[in-house]
């Protein structure tokens, strides 16, 4: 008995010591990050079901020299919402609400277009298509920072002028506050409650006395660390908080709070606490398995692991768990200097053992496409959440750009295998029509790609305009400069800035993608606007809504117009070649005796073909007219295509074997024109090289 006695006893000095000696190790990693008279840093560490480590280092405030504590209470940002959604999946656990019921059921006034039901998990694994508010806010160029006093309430009202998805719910994932500021108010709808009460009496059911969201920014918070930043100048400041919101972010807690929830997570297995556990897995009949209940599930430091992190100014939080070792870790910091997520990891590494890992890239990686010079896999690609991704050269330098962020450098490892220039184990493999990303799990990434169309001088033309979004009440304007440069012009913003042209149907301002919208008729209409967590908000286009008709030529352009109507006397076509300089070289006029007018010009192999309407010709008051013409001006034949009603031309395209021209025919009950009912509809009419119909399609009806 003795001896088992002095086993236990020497077994158990072991372990202290062992423990006593990776504490040492954490010290040292914390002392390594903040000075003393530094913003505070905070590290928290459970294992095997016990808290083994909670200490803070540096200032809460620098202006009285106030040292944080393990009470000292910092906002942990986006951590915050893992807690968010464990109330949202206690409610569903006392059957108050179901993860699967239609957020319209609960907030009826939201998305009254979409049809698609957007379920409660949808909101807490951001699969909802929602878009961020945040950026929608900096969309508005208001940031959210720069607004006194906004809260859920303002937020949820910019969400309720959306009327559409970035993408039908379930389908993708795209990480957005927005959801969770939405699950606030569910939850107070469901409780009855207001939302800061229920949630400091959840906290306190926790255990978690001293944690509590943002009610009012001007409330006093009880030993709060202030967040400082020194925006690189060296010269700490405090980062401005002037907002009221809540949910997704700005929870104020303690290490030591987090510590005894981080303790309640080891132990719920023990404990068969149903809610802390199922908190941990990926949620039920959810689309997506690699998000959960606020939180990742992806592997980190090459182990099983359920993390997030989160940054709100200066604040920035991270929690990691490793639930087959037991070993979870927690930091937080009032410092914009340091970064939680890697201070994390590297606490981590002290407790857990190294591990070997192997790669296993996919076979494919293997194969030999033969393209193996810059300029055969230079081109445009498209991923596959239909991001525009472009392989440039530069000085002898193969460079993978995406929208404006910084261009990854890739050099050749093999064939036609090219990595990156630090150390990422992501391999770039290309291959005829496509690039495909391969991970060392053996997952792999396809990117197709795209024929590269550049924008003419036609087509910037085309883009000039003001557009507006109804959704964000904001607008701006694109115009050609003097040297036929595109200028954005954005409110509040006093200077114009250049509009680069990725291609034809993309833009780029800033970080923000413009994607082309055209009408039937090949109009540009607007713009699908992308940037971070919005994707393809809309922009209508507003002014200059135009066919297009100019086409740039050798030494000038070719361009077509109407001369207007005088003394009575009809309208008529004009045909102009012209100068670079827009100086008339010469000119050619078409029509009748009536009214003929001009929409467009498409230039053809042996010539050109202008596209309008007639009331010259035809059987009815307005025809489609289109008349073929040599390179010369000289005409080759005309065409009408219409009944008695008013038929209008506007574009045409090429296909094999003649054109497609397209245009609206007007359809009515009656010839009389005080008692008919008229609809307008899409029309496009099929031709051969000569004219002649080939078929025809009428299609929707344009609404007016």
């Amino acid at each position: 008995m003795k001896s088992l006695f002095t086993l236990v006893l020497a077994f158990f000095t072991l372990s202290m010591v062992g423990q006593s000696e990776d504490n040492k190790k954490v010290d040292a990693i914390l002392e390594s990050k903040v000075n003393a008279d530094d913003p505070a840093l905070f590290i928290g560490v459970v294992k095997d079901g016990k808290i083994i480590y909670q200490k803070s280092r540096g200032l809460a405030n620098l202006q009285h020299q106030v040292p944080a504590k393990i009470n000292t209470k910092s906002n942990i940002a986006s951590v915050a919402k893992q807690f968010t959604a464990l109330m949202v999946l206690q409610l569903s656990l006392e059957e108050k609400l179901s993860l699967d019921d239609d957020i319209r059921t609960h907030l009826p006034s939201l998305y009254p277009k979409v049809k698609e039901k957007i379920l409660v998990r949808h909101l807490i694994n951001h699969t909802s298509g929602i878009r961020d508010v945040y950026d929608l806010m900096s969309i508005q160029q208001n940031p959210w920072w720069r607004r006194e006093g906004l809260d859920n309430d303002d937020a949820f009202e910019l969400i309720q002028k959306q009327e559409d998805l970035a993408f039908a719910p379930g389908s993708r994932q795209l990480y957005s506050n927005s959801g969770y500021i939405l699950l606030t108010k569910i939850i107070a709808k469901v409780t009855g409650k207001k939302f800061h009460p229920y949630s400091k009496e959840f906290f306190t059911n926790l255990g978690m006395k001293e944690t509590q969201f943002l009610e009012d920014y001007m409330y006093v918070i009880p030993n709060q660390a202030e967040p400082y930043s020194d925006w690189g100048d060296g010269v700490w400041q405090e980062y401005p908080m002037i907002t009221n919101l809540y949910g997704d972010g700005f929870l104020f807690t303690t290490i030591k709070d987090q510590m005894i929830y981080e303790q309640a997570i080891q132990n719920a297995d023990f404990n068969n606490n149903i809610l802390l556990m199922t908190s941990q897995k990926p949620i039920a009949n959810s689309e997506i398995k690699s998000y959960g209940f606020g939180l990742e599930l992806e592997d980190r430091l090459n182990r099983t692991a359920v993390h997030h992190s989160g940054a709100t100014g200066s604040y920035h939080a991270q929690t990691v768990r490793f639930p087959e070792e037991k070993l979870s870790v927690f930091v937080m910091s009032n410092n914009s200097r340091i970064w939680s997520g890697f201070i994390a990891d590297d606490v981590a590494k002290v407790f857990l053992s190294e591990k070997e890992t192997s790669d296993n890239y996919a076979a494919k990686m293997n194969e030999n496409s033969g393209l193996t010079e810059l300029n055969q896999v230079v081109g445009q690609y498209v991923s596959p959440k239909n991001y525009l991704i472009r392989i440039e050269a530069k000085d002898d330098k193969l460079l993978w750009k995406n929208a404006n962020n910084r261009p990854i450098e890739l050099v050749q490892e093999s064939n036609n295998i090219y990595k990156q220039t630090n150390s990422s184990k992501t391999r770039f493999g290309f291959y005829k029509d496509a690039v495909i990303l391969f991970y060392p799990s053996g997952k792999t990434s396809k990117y197709e790609k795209i024929p590269y169309e550049e924008a003419t001088l036609n087509d910037l033309e085309s883009y000039e305009g003001k557009y507006t979004s109804t959704e964000l009440e904001i607008d701006f304007t694109l115009k050609l400069d003097k040297d036929d440069k595109l200028m954005v012009s954005l409110p509040k913003r006093s200077r114009k800035y250049e509009v680069e042209a990725l291609n034809r149907n993309e833009l780029l301002i800033s970080d923000y993608i413009l994607k082309v919208q055209r009408d039937q008729f090949d109009r540009v209409v607007g713009f699908l606007l992308t940037t971070n967590r919005v994707v393809n908000s809309k922009f209508t286009k507003k002014t200059n809504l135009k066919f297009q008709p100019k086409i740039e030529t050798h030494g000038g352009s070719i361009q077509v117009t109407t001369i207007g109507a005088k003394r009575g006397k009809g309208s008529k076509i004009l045909l102009t070649k012209n100068l670079p300089n827009g100086n008339e070289i010469w000119s050619k006029i078409y029509g009748g005796s009536s009214y003929d007018k001009a929409s467009s010009i498409l230039e053809t192999e042996d010539g050109y073909l202008i596209i309008g309407s007639t009331s010259s010709y035809g059987v009815g008051n307005y025809d489609m007219f289109v008349i073929k013409v040599d390179k010369k001006g000289k005409q080759l034949w005309q065409k009408t295509y219409g009944k008695f009603n008013n038929d209008y031309g506007y574009s045409a395209e090429e296909v094999e074997g003649g054109f497609i021209i397209k245009g609206t025919i007007q359809q009515c009950n009656s010839k009389d024109v005080l008692t008919r009912k008229c609809s307008t509809n899409v029309w496009f009419i099929t031709i051969d090289n000569e004219g002649n119909e080939l078929s025809n399609e009428i299609l929707e009806e344009i609404k007016t």
